[in-house]
């Protein structure tokens, strides 16, 4: 009896010391969870500022081309008159020699005189110009001119309303040319020119060089005209 209490002893001994190593069939041995650690606390570092780069800048020299204006000189036919920019015109009737812009934008003629004075001569309406004399004239009074009137313009002025104006015809002269043509009268002043030589004058007859002045001089009327 106190033999077999002392080997249930050691049985139950044994059983108390071996507990820890005695697993079940499966179960895997669990180690003791490690210790929890305190994160060290590390001081933030002052704040650095970040410079960006400037993007790249690329310069490209454009280079425009300019096309040379060429000037082509074109020959003008030997039956054409040559007027510069202002020219001596004689006027018939009277035969007074004034001094004449040559405006190629004008349809017609223009001759401004001193007076006009419309009256009737055999049932039609006619004129009397009284002439201005040219400057450095040392006529005081050239005289008058008495010529029917063809018709009426409305000459349109900038600035200023629009002009009724009577329409004469009258020889011209230039250089060696003559021509009759239409000449509308005004008596208002605004300018010393007497004259403007329209295109009326120079239709089929003559070519204008504006850089140039007086080119045909004094007018040669024939001894007949």
């Amino acid at each position: 009896m106190q033999k077999f209490f002392l080997l249930w002893l050691m049985l139950a001994l044994s059983l108390l010391g071996g507990c820890e190593s005695l697993m079940y069939p499966g179960q895997e041995h669990q180690s003791a969870p490690p210790a929890l650690s305190v994160p060290e606390i590390v001081p933030c570092s002052e704040p650095v500022p970040v410079m960006c780069m400037e993007p790249e800048t690329r310069v490209v020299e454009k280079i425009i081309e300019r096309s040379v204006e060429k000037i082509v000189e074109v020959p003008v036919a030997r039956d054409k008159l040559v007027l510069g920019a202002v020219e001596n015109v004689s006027m018939e009737p009277s035969g007074l020699v004034i001094e004449s812009i040559v405006d190629s934008g004008s349809p017609t003629s223009t001759l401004r005189a001193k007076a006009l004075t419309r009256f009737e001569r055999d049932g039609r309406d006619w004129i009397r110009i009284q002439l201005i004399p040219p400057q450095g004239d040392g006529e005081t009074e050239p005289g008058s001119v008495e010529l029917p009137i063809k018709r009426f313009i409305r000459a349109m002025r900038i600035g200023f309303p629009s002009q009724r104006r009577p329409v004469v015809e009258m020889h011209l002269t230039v250089g060696d040319i003559t021509h009759m043509v239409e000449v509308s009268l005004t008596d208002e002043g605004g300018t010393d020119t007497l004259m403007l030589l329209g295109r009326n004058f120079l239709k089929d007859a003559a070519v204008v060089d504006v850089s140039r002045r007086y080119v045909q001089g004094q007018p040669r009327v024939s001894g007949g005209k």
